[in-house]
């Protein structure tokens, strides 16, 4: 059983950690490389207005794997 807020929470930190933790690389490898180009941004600043937004939405997306692996799986996870 995954916990989508254990996902979240991993991917709000660092985008991509949370897609690992649910056993999605390649989707990892993708908010990996968005979030680097992102902090890249930051150097001609519309980084600033990226940043967030990949963080977030990275964290929604890992959240919402980790809600469809255990529904797969038949599972219901408490967070």
């Amino acid at each position: 059983m995954k916990s989508p807020g254990l996902a979240a929470v991993l991917s709000l930190f660092c985008p991509g950690v949370g897609q690992v933790y649910n056993g999605r690389f390649l989707s990892a490898l993708l908010w990996f490389a968005l979030a680097g180009l992102s902090w890249l941004l930051i150097m001609v600043f519309i980084g600033y207005l990226t940043t967030p937004l990949v963080h977030f939405i990275s964290a929604f997306c890992a959240y919402r794997q980790a809600e469809r692996l255990n529904q797969a799986h038949g599972r219901l996870a408490p967070f």
